[in-house]
């Protein structure tokens, strides 16, 4: 599994380096984080085992911003980048596509887009889907996608079996290199498969919202059957909109949402041992604590790649570090202890 193979390549590069085998090693070092690579499960890549979102992309972050955010994270190793078709209407990917023309990138990164939720082309109906993707070709400035997220949240009026055929087509004819899903639920994930084994193409990756703190949507039969599907799990809100980088020592932005005084308490108090966790063993290892959470994310057997996003240079710098982190059992116990 990617977890073991992290594990393999991080310990071979401390003993390049000659580091004790408990010390974080230096992934963001130059050159040495592009020796770090995983399977992105069964689509055929070879990626970084972090992926650059593009979110805050011509949202919060501009152009000049997002392109010393790529180049940091394309200097330390990196090759995943996620962005969407709906991020900024689109602006995230064009942002993307100009950096990988000036910087005659392209070929050296993994490019996945999520689907289904630009207002032009919303949803996962053949027409709509092809136009969408057509779109993200042309913003991105090139010939292929190389992951396609369907966003089964967008649309649950097409059945599973039609957006397939138009994916199908899609991977044919070399627009579309391998097929990721978003929103899916367990039952959908085995009907893929069943469709998988009549002909239809095989979905290999999956987003889905987890982190130490947020667990449900995931834990359970979805984790089951990804695992089962030798799926490649790439989660999405890694830091929980930022809490688990200790950018806000509030409560987290699921406590807002939670109806019940008795509960949201319950959250937040679990959020402040949680962050105070993962505090310690940052101190421990020092390393930042978002270098904690992206570390506790990837001891997960099933993820291969968390999904994270930056609003500064400096902040894929502290992230790309939880690569090069193995937590002990005991620091995973008094993780676990904290967000009970």
């Amino acid at each position: 599994m990617s977890g073991s193979n992290v594990g393999q390549q991080t310990a071979s590069l401390r003993a390049e380096h000659s580091l004790h085998p408990s010390a974080p090693i230096p992934v963001q070092g130059p050159g040495i984080g592009e020796g770090v690579r995983v399977p992105l499960g069964e689509s055929g890549f070879e990626v970084f085992p972090l992926a650059l979102g593009g979110a805050e992309f011509g949202w919060n972050v501009d152009v000049e911003v997002s392109h010393a955010i790529l180049d940091t994270y394309a200097e330390l190793g990196g090759n995943l980048v996620h962005t969407a078709d709906s991020f900024s209407a689109g602006r995230s990917e064009h942002i993307i596509g100009q950096w990988m023309r000036s910087r005659g990138t392209r070929d050296g990164m993994v490019v996945a887009v999520r689907i289904g939720r630009h207002p032009d082309n919303p949803g996962l109906g053949a027409v709509n889907l092809v136009r969408a993707v057509e779109a993200s070709l042309t913003r991105l400035g090139s010939e292929r996608i190389d992951v396609l997220y369907l966003d089964a949240k967008s649309d649950a009026t097409v059945p599973l079996e039609d957006t397939l055929a138009t994916a199908e087509w899609l991977v044919e004819s070399g627009k579309v290199g391998a097929l990721g899903a978003y929103g899916y639920s367990a039952a959908q994930l085995v009907e893929a498969r069943i469709l998988a084994s009549a002909g239809y193409p095989r979905i290999t990756v999956l987003d889905v919202p987890y982190n130490v703190l947020r667990r449900t949507e995931f834990d359970g039969d979805l984790r089951l059957v990804a695992g089962a599907q030798s799926m490649a799990v790439t989660p999405s809100h890694a830091l929980e909109h930022g809490f688990l980088a200790g950018a806000q020592r509030t409560r987290p932005r699921e406590v807002r949402s939670v109806r019940g005084a008795q509960m949201a308490a319950s959250l937040t108090r679990r959020g402040s041992r949680t962050l105070r966790a993962l505090d310690a063993i940052g101190a421990e290892l020092n390393v930042p604590v978002a270098a904690v959470a992206i570390a506790w994310l990837l001891a997960q057997r099933v993820i291969t790649a968390p999904i994270v996003n930056a609003f500064a240079a400096e902040h894929v710098e502290e992230l790309v570090q939880g690569v090069g982190v193995r937590l002990s059992r005991a620091q995973l116990t008094d993780i676990a202890r904290a967000t009970a």
